[in-house]
């Protein structure tokens, strides 16, 4: 008996270790742990990193605005180059056009915009005083009677935000003076700098990826090679997506505010557009200064906007974004704005604005490093899977 139990211990010692070793729940935590072992020796030596950071914050700028550029262009340029036309004349012609729609935009378009929204700011106290005088004739109908304490006190809470909110811009507005002027340092140099690398991404784009590959070992170059054009797709549909569907919203606001006879028509739309590049919330957050003209124009102007508004998301939800973007980035909405919310409070507006296609890129990634560890370990195949013995 006891010569048996001393054959069986190794027996069951190898059982376990290798149960240990191909447990699922085992590797995955291996894998968690080294990943914030690597965070937190990072943290201990971020230090080092300051002179890169500081670098990516100078190029940074002119490169995405290029990227952005480049995506919108080289679809025109693939096609004129396959009409025979030479890609550095295509090139050109297009840098041609651009300088001209900008030259358009600062002798036409800017100022128009700067007046109204001048315009619209020194207005602000009045439509202010104006929506109170009316919230307090609404108070005092012996309809809202019972009611009145509690709306008295939220719209005491709402004006007290508001003059707050006013209070610190007012006093941050000195103290920020050196970062607007370190901003607008970086905004000219990228503004500069920027058509200089879009003329080379124009010109030797498709030579970059044959490039990367070559400086990688032979085995890795057709994986990295699927990586990266499916991580390139995606952006390239994100932006020119995301892209075309801010232009439509603008021009949709634009024309039909103007119908409707709304102030500032321009301006807010064109502000819809830009703040559309925010999924989901950029056309709730253009439509506030909106509702608040139709508060203060009155109950049928109110109702105006609101018919625009509706019109608005029904076309661009059932219509223009199906049609340009589809499903390519394949994201649950509920993903989209956990993403937003992260990356809004890491990195601000630059993180709402760049939060999604970075998502997607890195999930490109994240789901070929899972396809290949998946085949690797065998942990995941279930014809394989060996039943534990029973004693």
């Amino acid at each position: 008996m006891g010569i048996r139990k001393q054959k069986n211990k190794p027996k069951d010692a190898s059982w376990f270790w290798k149960w240990f070793l191909d447990s699922k729940s085992v590797t995955v935590l291996s894998v968690i742990l080294l990943f914030l072992l690597v965070v937190l020796v990072f943290t201990k030596v971020s230090y080092l990193f300051e002179p890169v950071w500081q670098f990516l914050a100078i190029v940074g700028l002119p490169i995405i605005l290029a990227a952005v550029f480049y995506y919108m262009l080289n679809p025109i340029v693939d096609f004129l180059e396959k009409k025979s036309v030479p890609r550095i004349a295509s090139i050109i012609g297009l840098f041609i056009v651009l300088v001209a729609l900008l030259v358009w935009g600062i002798v036409v378009l800017i100022p128009n915009i700067e007046s109204q929204t001048s315009s619209f700011l020194n207005n602000v106290p009045n439509y202010l005083r104006t929506i109170d005088k009316k919230s307090r004739e609404i108070l005092s109908n012996s309809m809202f009677a019972s009611f009145r304490p509690q709306l008295e006190e939220i719209g005491q809470n709402v004006n007290s935000q508001i003059l707050e909110w006013v209070r610190s811009i007012s006093t941050n507005a000195v103290h920020g003076l050196g970062n607007f002027l370190g901003a607008l340092t970086t905004i000219v140099i990228a503004v500069i700098t920027m058509p200089f690398i879009l003329f080379y991404l124009l010109k030797d784009g498709k030579k970059l990826l044959p490039h990367i590959l070559n400086l990688l070992p032979v085995k890795l170059r057709k994986t990295t090679k699927s990586v990266l054009v499916e991580v390139n797709d995606q952006l390239s549909s994100y932006i020119r997506g995301q892209l075309t569907v801010a232009m439509a919203v603008a021009i949709m606001f634009i024309i039909g505010f103007n119908i409707i006879g709304l102030e500032y028509a321009v301006t807010i739309g064109i502000a819809a557009g830009f703040l559309n590049l925010i999924p989901y919330l950029g056309s709730f957050l253009a439509m506030v200064p909106a509702v608040l003209l139709g508060l203060v124009a009155g109950p049928v102007m109110l109702v105006k906007v609101l018919v625009v508004f509706f019109i608005e998301q029904t076309l661009e939800g059932r219509l223009i974004s199906p049609l340009v973007l589809g499903s390519q980035l394949d994201i649950h909405p509920i993903t989209i704005l956990l993403v937003l919310l992260t990356s809004g409070k890491l990195f601000g507006l630059v993180g709402v604005i760049l939060g999604i296609p970075v998502y997607a890129a890195v999930k490109v990634i994240v789901v070929h490093f899972y396809e290949w560890y998946r085949d690797v370990s065998g942990l995941y195949d279930e014809d394989e899977e060996k039943e534990i013995p029973s004693e």
